[in-house]
């Protein structure tokens, strides 16, 4: 019964996880709605707020202190956490040479390791009442990968690795794990990516050697998310499927591309799926060396 049962959700305040929180507030499941401090008066900017059924609490999902309380009160008040919702996320556009350590970490700290030590603290919980649902937004970037985007993907594929052992893992408990996988999304989430520090210079100096990468990645990606029939509205209605069902794969693609990459993985040799999925490339014949770009160097460069 929804009434009966508590799910908390991560990263709630926009996009994907706002429309899953707006649909949610209209059900009868006891909800905890979170998102950083400083990302708090979204909910009241799109009229979500508390109710009896309804928390909306801060939590850094890299804070481990935030984590642990917020289970803590779910368990105190509520019985604990049914049904967690990953949703929480950040995306760095580097080629994989811009991006240093830190750089790297930070991508996997919110992306792969908070939701792993989320998922890590509800399932005492779960395992002792027998059943649970762990549902993650993924990406199709974590079925396949794309240039400027190497430790995002990363990341995604850090989660599918993660997720998959977990499905075995605490499937005699009753709990199910799924990965929904949006592909691209009618939305403004582009203009949200991090640059690294090498990534900005090289997309804004000429004579860069991924210069190239970056001034046709950046649009022809806000391109497809543009000309994308999918809303998070609609990914929403996938998440909340899956979360009802009797039966949710470990898998689920939540867009009609994540679908078709899914079905060209499986159906292709891999040297051709890559092939073909390189030539798709922005101007690629453009990438790389070019005389252009090494006449503009100043004297006593090197030019090899």
């Amino acid at each position: 019964m929804e009434s009966d049962q508590t799910v908390l959700i991560t990263g709630a305040s926009t996009g994907i996880g706002l429309a899953i929180a707006r649909a949610l507030c209209e059900s009868r499941y006891r909800v905890i709605l979170t998102a950083r401090q400083s990302s708090l008066p979204r909910f009241a900017m799109h009229e979500v707020g508390e109710s009896q059924h309804v928390r909306i609490r801060a939590l850094d999902v890299t804070s481990a202190e935030q984590r642990e309380a917020i289970i803590a009160e779910a368990e105190r008040d509520w019985g604990g956490v049914d049904i967690l919702i990953n949703n929480a996320g950040v995306s760095y556009r580097a080629v994989v040479e811009h991006v240093v350590e830190q750089e790297r970490l930070a991508q996997m700290d919110v992306n792969f390791r908070s939701p792993m030590e989320m998922i890590r603290l509800v399932l005492p919980g779960m395992r002792e009442q027998g059943a649970g649902r762990i549902i993650t937004v993924s990406s199709v970037g974590g079925m396949m990968a794309m240039p400027t985007m190497a430790a995002y993907s990363a990341s995604k594929f850090a989660l599918e690795g993660a997720h998959e052992a977990l499905w075995y893992e605490v499937r005699p408990w009753n709990i199910r794990v799924s990965l929904v996988q949006p592909g691209f999304v009618h939305s403004d989430g582009f203009q949200k990516v991090r640059y690294t520090a090498k990534s900005d210079h090289s997309e804004h100096e000429l004579a860069e050697p991924y210069h190239e990468h970056y001034v046709n990645m950046s649009p022809f990606i806000g391109r497809l998310m543009r000309m994308s029939r999918a809303t998070p509205e609609s990914v929403a209605r996938v998440v909340l499927k899956t979360m009802r069902a009797k039966r949710p794969a470990l898998r689920v693609p939540a867009t009609f591309d994540a679908r078709v990459f899914a079905v060209l993985r499986r159906m292709l040799p891999r040297s051709a799926y890559h092939f073909l999925l390189y030539r798709m490339l922005p101007n690629v014949r453009t990438w790389g060396p070019s005389e252009d770009r090494v006449s503009s160097l100043p004297p006593g460069s090197d030019r090899s």
